[in-house]
């Protein structure tokens, strides 16, 4: 796995064949569900809060691996309770990102494949996705529950991949953590940063992504040539 700051073999946005999205802080915002959330799991259950940066810190990878920073003793507990509190509060405090379904529906009219990987269970998954009516777009939805091993490994997106008849380093990944960027350049895809995410931009470019988009809409100029626009150091990304 390419750790920060390490050189990766540069891309070109026309290799791109079908693109391969993350869901929390990519296509549904998230961030103030998921720290409700975990606020509530870490204060029932182990009776204090950490810091909203600590709680955050592990988004991206299998909610158990989150619980077991916080407790290994109390993890199994800690899940339970994010889980019954996220799915009671999940419609009122998940969002739409803007432009979302315009993006994904232009896309879908270009004939782009298209597909989610998340580290969520595909039951809560499934329930964001629908919120908004993706799952016309999506010919693929990779979930937690589908790989033995998960982000940063690169496993849930060779199986993404290899659901829609697409060799991996064909495809983009774009995604708002750093742990997003560290599957896509482990398996061989072409990483692009989602910089308006819960992640810092910092965070997100420090594997080094091929790409890396402002907003959403970006990956439609990105793919019609104008990559040059969103490479690392360029006036559209802040330098590392």
């Amino acid at each position: 796995m390419l750790e920060s700051g390490t050189a990766r073999v540069p891309r070109s946005a026309s290799e791109i064949r079908a693109v391969l999205f993350d869901l929390d802080g990519t296509l549904v915002d998230t961030v103030a569900l998921i720290l409700a959330s975990m606020r509530h799991a870490t204060h029932t259950v182990l009776g204090y809060t950490p810091p909203d940066e600590v709680l955050m810190q592990g988004v991206g990878v299998p909610l158990a691996t989150q619980m077991h920073a916080f407790s290994v003793e109390h993890a199994e507990e800690l899940v339970r309770t994010y889980r019954a509190h996220n799915w009671e509060i999940h419609d009122e405090l998940i969002a739409e990102y803007p432009g979302a379904e315009d993006v994904l529906g232009e896309l879908a009219a270009r004939g782009m494949p298209m597909g989610v990987v998340t580290s969520k269970s595909r039951s809560v998954a499934t329930r964001g996705i629908e919120r908004f009516e993706l799952q016309r777009y999506l010919r693929v939805v990779v979930c937690a529950d589908d790989t033995t091993r998960h982000k940063p490994e690169p496993d849930p997106l060779v199986r993404a991949a290899g659901l829609l008849g697409v060799p991996l380093d064909e495809c983009a990944y774009v995604g708002d953590s750093p742990y997003d960027m560290q599957a896509a350049l482990a398996g061989g895809a072409i990483a692009v940063a989602a910089l308006w995410g819960a992640f810092a931009p910092h965070a997100v470019l420090g594997p080094r992504p091929h790409f890396a988009l402002r907003f959403l809409g970006d990956i439609l100029p990105l793919l019609d040539g104008e990559e040059q626009r969103f490479r690392i150091g360029s006036d559209a990304v802040p330098p590392l």
